[in-house]
């Protein structure tokens, strides 16, 4: 074990007591170790999801720095310099702290200034510092606005004060800076409202989850211009991944939930260093069927990337008088994915067929990843190049092998599929913006996924549609890498004071970012 002190107890019953520990150690490691691979690689039944793993990982962590800590503490002496090794190995992988973050030094002189030999008086020659993370715990605070009545004593009837500030909820108690916290607490950490209200109880609070839905429904009403602004401005785009999600929606009328969708348009041009700022609209609908999307993306001419479902090629049949003109670009993950779980489900039996797609098919990603980063023009050049042979031996393989495999097959349906989807998969090929997949609009999706595991579920249509303008422009803060709280705040305070309605590209998340260096310089760099 490289944690094995350089020099042992000498004691006998101490070095056993001190090889008992380390055995123990040892054991209790190597459960912890099969723990993780279990959780990280276990069979497809047994395998968590990506956010129940990391908890299982969290768990395991804590647990080993536990063994350390006790180990440290029931010997001292003897660990001394494992102690040292350690922290210095925390202080090498730790990395730098942010610059932006304020610095309080706290300067420790020694007891005494003077010599001890002469008593003169010492001079620095130097120093040690060290830096350690700190918090200041959430602090609330009541706003007191004193408006003074000024008059005139020679004048009768002059009385001059300062107008009423506007508030985004009148006569109510809280600032837009605390609705902004509330909201980013319940949208983008994913924090339901029922424990935001329990938490401000233990500072002696008294504001209940219904008071807080309120405020959150009320400011979602104020944003709502910006996210029809922003949606604009996404459908002006040459192209867009769109992706739907089922959302639980309380029916009140049953007693029960029925299942709404959020569809979720995205623009994100940064793999080809494109001019336009990502962004991400969500939008909430009864259905997933082709007149949901045909409404959202109503006025789109632009190229739609999807995965293969039905309401998408709906959407563009020249037969619909309200079809889309823009073409189809389909996704390879979803493809790859078939090929993976039927390789999975194969385990431990072989899976040739599905082995080799596999195989194939990460030729052309590893292509697209020497590509990723240059612009369009070159993406398009070299997968030309490098891409269109190996996807016209795809072709060919794909059609060769179907001939011999039983047709109701898992693994002849998936070949079905790639053949079936062919022009729509081969057509980024043809244009260096379209990417090979639409992991950034699935992307998008999961913080929308992991708030309805929190919350359960929508209280009803309206609330689900406030959820999806929320959670559109946090979302887009997200992308753009901006405070989502601190331009809530920014952005309400200022509609509240007559903001105008031609100026609103102005209070968009990617043009507000000046506004945020003050909250965090390091957004400036």
């Amino acid at each position: 074990m490289s944690d094995l002190p350089d020099e042992l107890p000498s004691d006998p019953a101490e070095l056993r007591a001190f090889a008992a520990a380390l055995l123990d150690r040892c054991a209790r490691l190597e459960r912890l170790l099969k723990l993780a691979k279990d959780a990280q690689f276990g069979r497809s039944s047994e395998k968590l999801d990506a956010d129940q793993l990391q908890l299982v990982l969290e768990d395991i962590d804590q647990a080993v720095a536990a063994l350390e800590a006790a180990e440290d503490r029931a010997y001292p002496k003897t660990c001394e310099k494992t102690c040292e090794k350690r922290a210095a190995e925390r202080r090498a992988n730790r990395g730098q702290l942010p610059e932006h973050l304020p610095r309080i030094v706290e300067t420790l002189m020694p007891a005494a200034t003077c010599c001890p030999s002469c008593k003169g008086d010492l001079v620095e020659i130097g120093n040690d510092e060290s830096q350690r993370l700190d918090v200041v715990p959430v602090q609330y605070r009541v706003i007191v606005t004193r408006r003074p009545k000024l008059a005139c004593r020679a004048c009768h009837g002059v009385v001059l004060q300062h107008a009423a500030p506007e508030r985004l909820i009148k006569g109510g108690l809280p600032t837009e800076r605390l609705v902004a916290h509330v909201i980013d607490a319940k949208y983008h950490w994913h924090l339901p409202l029922y424990r935001q209200a329990q938490m401000l109880a233990t500072h002696g609070i008294a504001i209940d989850r219904s008071t807080l839905a309120f405020w959150v429904g009320y400011a979602a009403q104020e944003l709502k211009p910006l996210w029809h602004r922003l949606r604009e401005l996404l459908i002006a785009s040459p192209k867009l991944c769109v992706d739907e999600t089922p959302a639980p929606v309380l029916d009140p009328g049953r007693g029960r939930t029925k299942t709404g969708y959020f569809w979720a348009l995205s623009r994100d041009d940064r793999p080809w260093a494109g001019p336009d700022p990502p962004g991400v609209v969500y939008a909430y609908a009864p259905g997933r069927g082709a007149i949901h999307g045909l409404r959202l993306l109503e006025g789109y001419r632009g190229i739609i990337h999807c995965d293969g479902y039905e309401a998408y090629k709906t959407m563009t049949r020249t037969t619909r008088a309200d079809a889309l003109s823009g073409p189809l670009a389909f996704c390879w993950s979803h493809l790859r994915r078939q090929f993976v779980k039927i390789e999975r489900e194969a385990s431990p039996a072989p899976a040739p067929v599905a082995r080799e797609a596999l195989e194939r098919i990460a030729q052309l990603y590893a292509v697209e990843k020497a590509l990723r980063g240059r612009s369009a023009d070159e993406r398009r050049a070299g997968r030309q190049a490098h891409a269109r042979p190996l996807a016209a031996a795809l072709k060919q393989w794909f059609e060769a092998t179907l001939d011999h495999l039983a047709q109701k097959s898992d693994t002849a349906k998936a070949l079905r599929y790639a053949l079936r989807h062919w022009d729509g998969l081969t057509l980024y090929l043809d244009d260096g913006r379209i990417e090979m997949d639409t992991n950034a609009v699935e992307r998008a999706m999961r913080p929308i996924k992991l708030n309805a595991k929190n919350s359960l579920f929508a209280g009803c249509d309206e609330g689900a549609e406030s959820w999806a303008v929320l959670a559109s422009l946090i979302e887009t803060c997200k992308l753009n890498s901006v405070s989502a709280e601190h331009w809530l705040s920014d952005a309400l305070a200022k509609l509240v004071n007559g903001w105008p309605a031609a100026r609103l590209d102005e209070l968009l998340p990617w043009a507000s970012t000046s506004t945020m260096h003050a909250h965090n310089p390091r957004l400036a760099a």
